[in-house]
């Protein structure tokens, strides 16, 4: 689902997906709009799920305060999962960070990596953080882990 920020952009995103210009969204345009707009694909009955999820009066239809509420939920849900992600990201690098000093040494990478079943030089682990290694000092941050991770 789309976030919107402002009141503005939430009335713009309800007009868009608002087809038929009823003041009212169905589970069948919510659907439409989830699949033009945002290349998701979602079934009917999620759709319908997702439109009972937040409908306050009980007519199978959102209206305007209602799909700002379902907007929030989603945002909402995607800011824990990207917190959770994050977290599991920071315990994944404190198993390869140098105790206390909070980055990635080619020592420490290859010792993780030897602790895995994967047995490395140190040369090799020299020249697998210098591909992520932003600002060349030997060594990844978490910023520059988060980066590799993303790109594994």
């Amino acid at each position: 689902m789309v976030v919107a920020s402002s009141p503005g952009e939430l009335g713009s995103l309800f007009a868009a997906f608002d087809k038929d210009a009823d003041g009212r969204i169905s589970a069948a345009e919510l659907r439409l709009c989830m699949r033009a707009a945002l290349g998701e694909d979602v079934t009917a009955e999620d759709a319908e799920a997702l439109v009972a999820s937040v409908d306050a009066d009980g007519d199978g239809l959102l209206d305007e305060g209602e799909f700002a509420r379902l907007v929030r939920a989603e945002a909402a849900d995607v800011k824990e999962e990207e917190q959770q992600r994050r977290r599991g990201l920071e315990a994944a690098f404190g198993m390869y960070a140098v105790e206390g000093e909070g980055r990635i040494t080619p020592a420490s990478l290859r010792r993780m990596l030897s602790r895995l079943g994967a047995r490395r030089e140190v040369d090799d682990c020299r020249a697998m953080i210098r591909r992520f290694d932003l600002d060349g000092d030997g060594v990844l941050s978490f910023d520059e882990f988060e980066i590799m991770m993303m790109n594994a």
